[in-house]
């Protein structure tokens, strides 16, 4: 099956386990699992958001979102299975986003 991702542009991901090859630069890459928690106080954001988990969502394996309406504002998390530039890069464009607030934790294994 193979996926496009703006980071890596042509990306193929094998049958077996989780590795990744890099099409473009020929070589394979470890997958880490990993959870990216958002905070959301500005609803203006929302749109972008979602546009850019859309473009990563090859490497989604779930999300959850919680409105908390008390407060105005909703906490989302995002399980991923992707190589570190993958994850760092949807965090740190998460986090750009005006009124998000962006934490990643990753597991101690490797996906």
């Amino acid at each position: 099956m193979i996926f496009y991702c703006p980071c890596l542009q042509r990306v193929n991901r094998l049958a077996y386990g989780h590795s990744l090859f890099n099409k473009k630069w020929g070589k394979h890459m470890e997958s880490r699992i990993a959870l990216i928690g958002i905070i959301v106080e500005h609803m203006d954001s929302v749109d972008a958001l979602n546009r850019l988990l859309s473009q990563y969502a090859p490497y989604i394996i779930g999300r959850m979102g919680i409105p908390y309406r008390e407060k105005k504002l909703s906490i989302i998390s995002v399980s991923i299975d992707a190589p570190n530039d993958i994850i760092s890069a949807l965090s740190g464009k998460l986090g750009m986003l005006p009124g998000i607030s962006t934490k990643t934790i990753y597991a101690k294994t490797k996906g």
